[in-house]
């Protein structure tokens, strides 16, 4: 697959308008998981022409073509993120909100075991832990 979001978009025969490469290029250069509120906020700075309907639109079409996995964590917002980025778990801080991505190689060992000891091969899965700062 080609590497980046504009180049995936492009690749699936998308017609890319100039708002759909800037929400595209924007979404590539986030390294968090914008809701669209936050991806407009973005988007607009760039180019001030974009309206949030223009976003949700773009983002709906992104992720029914495969480009933009959606993740609810349970504060109402579903978030965005690029569906061909390296593989990771997320621990959502309950307090701030905060998305914290993280790969643990005796987790995905036991998943896949787990998997096995029930009859499956594992193809893949999706990890959400749910927690609050330990005061210290």
């Amino acid at each position: 697959m080609p590497e980046t979001i504009l180049m995936r978009c492009t690749a699936s025969g998308l017609r890319m308008t100039d708002q759909r490469r800037t929400i595209a290029t924007t979404l590539q250069d986030s390294d968090d998981h914008p809701d669209v509120e936050e991806l407009y906020a973005r988007a607009s700075a760039r180019d001030p022409k974009i309206s949030i309907a223009t976003v949700y639109r773009t983002v709906k079409l992104f992720e029914e073509a495969g480009i933009l996995d959606k993740h609810e964590f349970g504060d109402g917002r579903a978030r965005y993120e690029d569906a061909e980025r390296e593989h990771h778990d997320h621990l959502i801080d309950m307090n701030s909100g905060e998305v914290i991505e993280f790969c643990d190689p005796e987790i995905e060992a036991l998943q896949d075991k787990i998997a096995e000891k029930l009859g499956y091969r594992l193809k893949g899965h999706k990890l959400e832990l749910y927690g609050v700062p330990i005061k210290k």
